[in-house]
């Protein structure tokens, strides 16, 4: 399998980047125009690194959704913010999954990949791998998540350019990101 992103390749980017992510979205679903999203779920635990995330997506044509800074969440969570989410996600035309070791003890995380598998093929969804370690990745073997296309930076075979691309590695074919977000 090829290697996944590390957290030290995501450091580079600060957590202002992320307010930037958030200005996009309101403005691409302001009530007078609508653009598709990609709902992007992670762990509040791994904020640091969304950034990286978020602008590997936006840099692909997408705009992409996260919770942090939605104004219309309450605070603390409540019934109202699974209410709201669960429609983000069902609106949303394609759903990230950033995925670590701090996945696993979210209480979001699988309820929000459960509500995308529910409301999407598994075609609009794909997990955004990264840890410590690019080879590092027997954690991410969790059998429900051996269902999903993951985020990686590869080559294409026959090219020795990286790029974003969407692998899926049950039949070993990858298609663009850029591609896939369309």
């Amino acid at each position: 399998m090829p290697s996944i992103t590390t957290f030290s390749d995501m450091k580079r980017y600060s957590t202002k980047n992320l307010a930037a992510s958030r200005q996009l979205f309101e403005s691409a679903s302001s009530k007078n125009s609508y653009k598709p999203y990609t709902f992007v779920s992670y762990s509040s635990k791994d904020s640091e690194y969304l950034p990286y995330v978020l602008k590997v997506l936006t840099n692909h044509g997408t705009t992409p959704y996260v919770d942090k800074g939605d104004d219309r969440l309450p605070t603390p969570p409540s019934v109202k913010t699974a209410k709201i989410l669960k429609d983000t996600i069902k609106k949303s035309k394609r759903m990230v999954v950033f995925v670590t070791t701090n996945s696993k003890d979210s209480k979001w995380v699988p309820w929000e990949l459960g509500l995308g598998d529910g409301s999407k093929s598994n075609y609009d969804i794909a997990l955004f791998p990264s840890s410590e370690k690019g080879y590092d990745t027997q954690w991410l073997e969790q059998e429900y998540l051996g269902l999903y296309s993951r985020i990686i930076h590869h080559t294409f075979q026959g090219s020795d350019k990286k790029v974003w691309m969407v692998y899926n590695h049950q039949d070993n074919e990858a298609v663009a990101l850029e591609e896939w977000l369309s």
